[in-house]
């Protein structure tokens, strides 16, 4: 039998996470009775600098239930480096690690699928949304407009897949090795190389609570995964300058060719869309080059992903 971690990203998830402790644990026991996984398995809560009272609910059910540990960070680290801290804590103690969300959208009823795919030899487990019926058309049109351009900028990712997966210990141990900053946790699994699988699923709708990934953070969560694994943007950025040099020079030629002629207007029109054009065009270059130097800085810098503050492990 094998000693599978349940780690859980929480952050101001008081309404849930109840909720979560509850059916996930009689998750556990149906396991744990079918001889799936060990009696060490775990629920390991971490949370995320939570405002509410996550962490207190977190250290009841800590000192009250067997099967839940906790983790508290000393501040909002963000989801993708909270979910590190649960990966980095268990691997010392599991022989798999399976992510998930609080808010119960991910679907238990395949986590034996997960452990099935796992004894057969498979490193990573992917969990993958059968379909996105469920969203808004806007949230489906532009998940999918992420997936296609990260793929065209030869971004290898799993599509429809988000944190619910299985990592084997060894698994763990190789993504400790991946020292960036910039934590982009989706697109270094692919990196990893290990034999992996898929398993499917219906995601449900959030059981209590707000989304903590509005718009504003989708984007910028989009943008970190773009330039945290591809330079297309730096080269399109080269491609862009080379044909407004080439408009240019026609453009030149065009002036002086009026000029000789006697066929020369005044325009003030094309003068101002000109300029316009090529001060767009600088800014947006301005902008992608900022935003790959702004990675640069936070690498060299090599800040810690998080800080424990407290632990409570059984």
């Amino acid at each position: 039998m094998h000693t599978i971690y349940f780690v859980i990203p929480c952050y101001n998830e008081e309404e849930v996470i109840t909720e979560t402790v509850r059916q996930l644990g009689e998750k556990i026991r149906e396991l744990e009775d079918s001889g799936a996984i060990s009696k060490d398995s775990r629920i390991l809560l971490v949370d995320d600098g939570s405002r509410d009272r996550t962490w207190e609910l977190i250290s009841d059910f800590s000192h009250n239930i067997p099967y839940v540990c906790g983790v508290k960070l000393s501040r909002n680290c963000g989801h993708q480096n909270a979910l590190l801290a649960g990966l980095m804590t268990a691997k010392d103690y599991c022989d798999a690690a399976i992510s998930m969300d609080a808010d119960l959208q991910d679907d238990i009823s395949v986590i034996p699928e997960f452990i099935e795919r796992f004894e057969e030899g498979n490193e990573i487990v992917y969990g993958i949304r059968k379909s996105r019926a469920s969203d808004t058309a806007f949230k489906r049109g532009t998940a999918h407009g992420f997936y296609r351009i990260m793929k065209a900028m030869g971004v290898e990712l799993i599509s429809d897949h988000a944190d619910y997966r299985l990592m084997s210990k060894r698994a763990i141990e190789a993504l400790s090795q991946f020292k960036e900053v910039n934590l982009f946790l989706r697109g270094i699994m692919p990196l990893i190389g290990f034999k992996t699988a898929n398993v499917y699923y219906e995601r449900h709708e959030r059981f209590a609570g707000k989304s903590k990934y509005p718009l504003k953070k989708m984007i910028s969560f989009a943008l970190d995964g773009i330039t945290s694994f591809s330079t297309v943007p730096l080269k399109l950025i080269g491609g862009i300058g080379f044909v407004v040099c080439i408009i240019s020079l026609c453009a030149l030629i065009y002036a002086l060719v009026s000029k000789l002629t006697g066929n020369a207007h005044a325009g003030w029109a094309s003068i101002v869309g000109s300029i316009w054009f090529i001060g767009g065009i600088q800014l947006l270059s301005a902008g992608v080059c900022g935003e790959y130097i702004g990675k640069i800085y936070k690498e060299v810098k090599a800040r810690p992903h998080y800080i424990i503050d407290t632990t409570i492990l059984k």
